[in-house]
């Protein structure tokens, strides 16, 4: 990039667009882009990855599969690079770029025994390399996955890993100590269990609290640097079903498992919050909290829990926040039945100036489709994402009521 995008995609001009948006899309229907913290937007600029539905007009079936599809930013043209069985409707099959255009990640499944793995996939050549072990999100430099168990997260949200069986989740009592946050080397293959969930429970949190209950893995992020990791690990309270009953916390480390640290603590996200992410610093965890129980506000805490402060104190905080390496423009949404969500099923995608605490309303379009399935594991979320030279922004939303990828040139505002 930049690559004449008026030349291979149509404008989205409806509602007065604050910057050039494209659709990048219009040709191939069910595609989605993973997730806020990874841009879907290869290395060199010219490839988008994402995940296409076999279906938008119904619940997912264990078994069927997903496409893993390209688009060519430079020609408009689209071609499906693989197809996978490890997927779900939030982030699809965790499709991701590594260091290059020759590395592509996702997720596969061994359907015979329901076994989620990672996949390194050159898609210039098609060669492949399956992993040994889950992949959610891979570091910078594209040698190391990390993620949770993908059929256990289905326990603690239907959506964020892989579509199997009920029969095929494993139950974790209490803080088990062969669950947790796994690595897996990508140029070998060979997997690891990094940290524990006994060894999150023994070292950061208090028994009396969280003595009755199970702990889950859930998002995994690295940061900007590749030397530190968030897990986010959610406590379920025994006979207990409802989400105001359960506990979410951020824990950070290093790759080698060291400097395990609670950056968020359960009590404190129980204020009322969400979507954690890293700073551009590499140091700093930022979300969506209500810090004084009432105002909804983009907060910032240091990796080891100290220093939680808001990042502006009026700018109201929405959707999946991430911030610019300027340090001081965030992009982020809102859901579609969200406090900022219009009645007509359209959403704003707000650019937040943390500095002069000004806003700029970068888009209005729709993000409520026609179908959104039960508990709306089918919902479309934006999920903008910074491409990888910070200028442009991709994102969904489904403006036919269909899923769509857009992008955004936000080159003039930021």
């Amino acid at each position: 990039m930049p690559i004449d995008m008026d030349a291979a995609f149509p404008r989205y001009t409806d509602n007065d667009p604050a910057a050039p948006i494209w659709c990048i899309t219009p040709e191939v229907d069910g595609c989605f882009h993973r997730f806020f913290d990874t841009s879907p937007i290869s290395p060199s600029g010219r490839w988008v990855a994402l995940t296409r539905l076999p279906a938008e007009d119904r619940m997912p079936v264990p078994g069927e599969p997903a496409e893993v599809v390209l688009i060519d930013l430079e020609t408009g043209g689209w071609q499906v690079a693989a197809q996978t069985h490890g997927w779900d409707t939030q982030l699809g099959a965790q499709v991701q770029w590594g260091a290059s255009d020759d590395e592509l990640f996702f997720i596969d499944m061994d359907v015979e025994h329901w076994m989620p793995f990672g996949v390194r996939m050159n898609p210039a050549t098609g060669e492949r390399r399956d992993l040994d072990g889950p992949l959610y999100m891979v570091s910078p430099d594209g040698k190391t996955a990390a993620g949770p168990c993908l059929r256990r997260t289905r326990t603690t949200q239907k959506g964020y890993g892989v579509v199997v069986p009920p029969e095929a989740i494993a139950v974790n009592s209490g803080a088990v100590d062969d669950d947790g946050l796994y690595m897996t080397d990508t140029q070998t293959g060979e997997s690891h269990l990094l940290v524990s969930f006994a060894r999150i429970f023994d070292e950061l949190l208090d028994a009396d609290e969280y003595g009755d209950g199970d702990l889950y893995g859930f998002h995994v992020k690295w940061n900007l640097q590749g030397t530190r990791l968030q897990f986010v690990a959610r406590f379920i309270p025994r006979g207990r079903t409802d989400w105001a009953s359960r506990r979410n916390m951020v824990v950070t480390m290093r790759p080698d498992g060291s400097e395990l640290r609670l950056a968020m603590p359960g009590a404190v996200w129980a204020r009322g919050g969400h979507h954690p992410n890293w700073t551009p610093d590499g140091e700093h965890v930022m979300m969506n909290l209500k810090l004084d129980g009432e105002n909804m506000r983009l907060v910032q805490v240091r990796y080891d829990g100290t220093d939680l402060r808001t990042m502006h104190d009026d700018l109201v905080g929405s959707g999946h926040p991430a911030l610019h390496p300027n340090e001081r423009s965030v992009i982020t949404d809102e859901y579609a039945h969200g406090a900022l969500a219009n009645e007509d099923g359209t959403t704003p995608l707000r650019l937040l100036d943390i500095v002069d605490g000004t806003e700029t309303r970068v888009a209005l379009i729709r993000t409520q489709p026609d179908y959104e399935g039960d508990e709306k594991v089918l919902r479309v979320d934006p999920h903008p994402a910074w491409s990888p030279d910070w200028r442009y922004v991709a994102f969904n939303a489904c403006p036919s009521g269909r899923r769509d990828v857009f992008v955004a040139d936000l080159g003039g505002l930021v």
